[in-house]
């Protein structure tokens, strides 16, 4: 037991939840002004709703013992079994217990993402089973196949430092499968649906900004060289990630956007993420430059195609996480971490093709599980909320209650 490794995580863990609260502020403020409260509370219940799920059985079924290499068994339903001794793979150095909470702030996060897609016209009631369902049925087998002790994709060696397989790409598509099913706003097209408090978006980005160093960094698991690599790495997409759209902005209208830079740096952070921790500075830098470029490209292509992701899930966590996944198979570096793999650039073209078989996994068992649950939901309860109460705002019609009292 190693008491700073503790320490260090505990803080991470922390650092983790604050993003969810982060991205709360990132949502509401593009939202409008009507949708701003019910846009912040779907995130926040989701930390209590899943937290609940994570420690009755979705960490069993995460990380639990292996059944097939598909998903983990049910005997730490509970935490059974899960105690303050270290577990001999997951947590060599800190208490069982502790890793099992800063993987539950992974699992809170994932399926608040998906929220964004959907903002502004889903009913409270639906959103809370289908996060339920998503998580045990979607994340829980994702994290298994990636992260858990023999996890079919951890076999195969993919590469997935913290987070590209279980969080950005599986929100990504989740969030695709929900616009098709759920359909376009209300004057989607033919009116400017403005957001509503960009400081408030900006405050968002920035928490979520300070919190991806706990998510990245703190997927060491320990407080050592790694850690502060995958911590430099992460900072520095982040900038180049904010640069690099505003620089699109510029070439496109001549002029660059807050909500750009807040796009981009976000973008950039969900890029690096699959390679955090497999890279250095100046690969962190490019991966962070091509997210820019590639994820205002992504959120471009929503017009030509016509889906209303109404806060550009797809094109930043999708299309990031695709890309993250595949980069860090270009760029990954075993002097960095010696427990990973070479990259293509580095001699090892394999990793590569086994990136590339990873993404096309993990869209389509997301897709597939997420649009037959988003069905089932709506057939059982409805999803959307009727006409009236999206033009009343989401605010009054599922919560009796305004943010703004003006």
């Amino acid at each position: 037991m190693n008491a700073g490794d503790t320490t260090f995580i505990l803080i991470c863990s922390a650092l983790v939840m604050l993003m969810t609260i982060g991205l709360a502020l990132f949502y509401a403020g593009m939202v409008r002004s009507k949708n701003a409260l019910g846009t912040i509370m779907q995130s926040f219940i989701i930390i209590a709703l899943i937290s609940l799920e994570w420690i009755l059985w979705g960490y069993s079924m995460a990380f639990g013992p292996d059944k097939w290499g598909l998903i983990g068994g049910l005997e730490w339903f509970g935490l059974r079994s899960v105690g303050m001794a270290p577990h001999d793979v997951y947590a060599t150095t800190i208490p069982h217990q502790v890793f099992m909470i800063y993987q539950c702030m992974f699992a809170v996060i994932t399926p608040a993402l998906i929220t964004g897609a959907f903002a502004e016209r889903m009913r409270f009631g639906p959103f809370l089973l289908f996060s339920l369902l998503w998580a045990t049925f979607v994340y829980n087998p994702l994290a298994h196949w990636i992260w858990g002790n023999g996890g079919w994709l951890v076999r195969m060696g993919t590469l997935d430092f913290a987070g590209g397989v279980a969080v950005h790409v599986s929100s990504g598509v989740a969030a695709l499968a929900a616009a098709i099913l759920l359909g376009k706003r209300e004057g989607y097209g033919s009116e400017e649906l403005r957001p509503h408090n960009l400081p408030m978006t900006l405050l968002g980005a920035g928490l979520l900004w300070f919190g991806w160093f706990g998510f990245n960094a703190g997927s060491a698991l320990s407080a050592g060289p790694l850690a502060g690599s995958a911590f430099v790495a992460t900072h520095v997409a982040g900038t180049t990630g904010a640069l690099s759209w505003i620089g699109m902005e510029w070439r496109a209208t001549g002029k660059s956007t807050t909500l750009g830079a807040a796009s981009g740096a976000i973008a950039g952070l969900a890029t690096v993420t699959p390679g955090a921790g497999f890279v250095g500075p100046i690969s962190s830098a490019i991966i962070g430059m091509l997210a820019g470029i590639g994820c205002y490209l992504g959120i471009m292509a929503k017009n030509r195609f016509r889906y209303d992701d109404s806060l550009d899930v797809v094109g930043i966590h999708g299309v990031g996480g695709v890309i993250g996944l595949l980069l860090a198979g270009l760029f990954a570096d075993k002097t960095i971490n010696p427990a990973g793999a070479d990259g293509l650039f580095f001699g090892n073209p394999k990793q590569l093709g086994i990136q590339s078989l990873a993404v096309l996994v993990t869209i389509a068992y997301t897709f597939i599980a997420s649009y037959l649950l988003l069905k089932a939901v709506d057939k059982t309860l409805g999803l959307r909320v009727d006409l009236r109460e999206e033009r009343s705002g989401l605010d009054l019609s599922q919560h009796e209650e305004t943010a703004y009292n003006i």
